[in-house]
């Protein structure tokens, strides 16, 4: 294949270089710069969360306080008390 209208080929370039740099500069102005911001309510969950993860998995000085009453027979929890933690966890178990 031979071309033999160079000129035109490069009118056609000359063109074509116009509308790539109108796109590419319209492009730059259109995006700005991402921003995140992050809510008053959200920093205040994540600072709860953290206190809370810094909390015992087991409060030992009630462990060891109802070991001590266990073993001098001075434990004596009410029957109302026991029923209401069993039938709270029922409901917790069922849903």
């Amino acid at each position: 294949m031979r071309i033999n209208n160079i000129q035109s080929i490069q009118g056609a370039m000359k063109a074509y270089r116009k509308n790539t740099e109108k796109v590419s500069s319209t492009e730059k102005s259109k995006f700005s710069e991402d921003k995140i911001e992050i809510s008053e309510s959200s920093k205040d969950f994540q600072l709860a969360m953290s206190a809370f993860k810094n909390l015992p998995d087991v409060r030992e000085d009630k462990v060891d306080q109802l070991k001590e009453e266990i073993s001098k027979g001075t434990y004596k929890p009410s029957p109302q008390d026991i029923a209401k933690k069993m039938m709270s966890d029922s409901k917790n178990i069922l849903g």
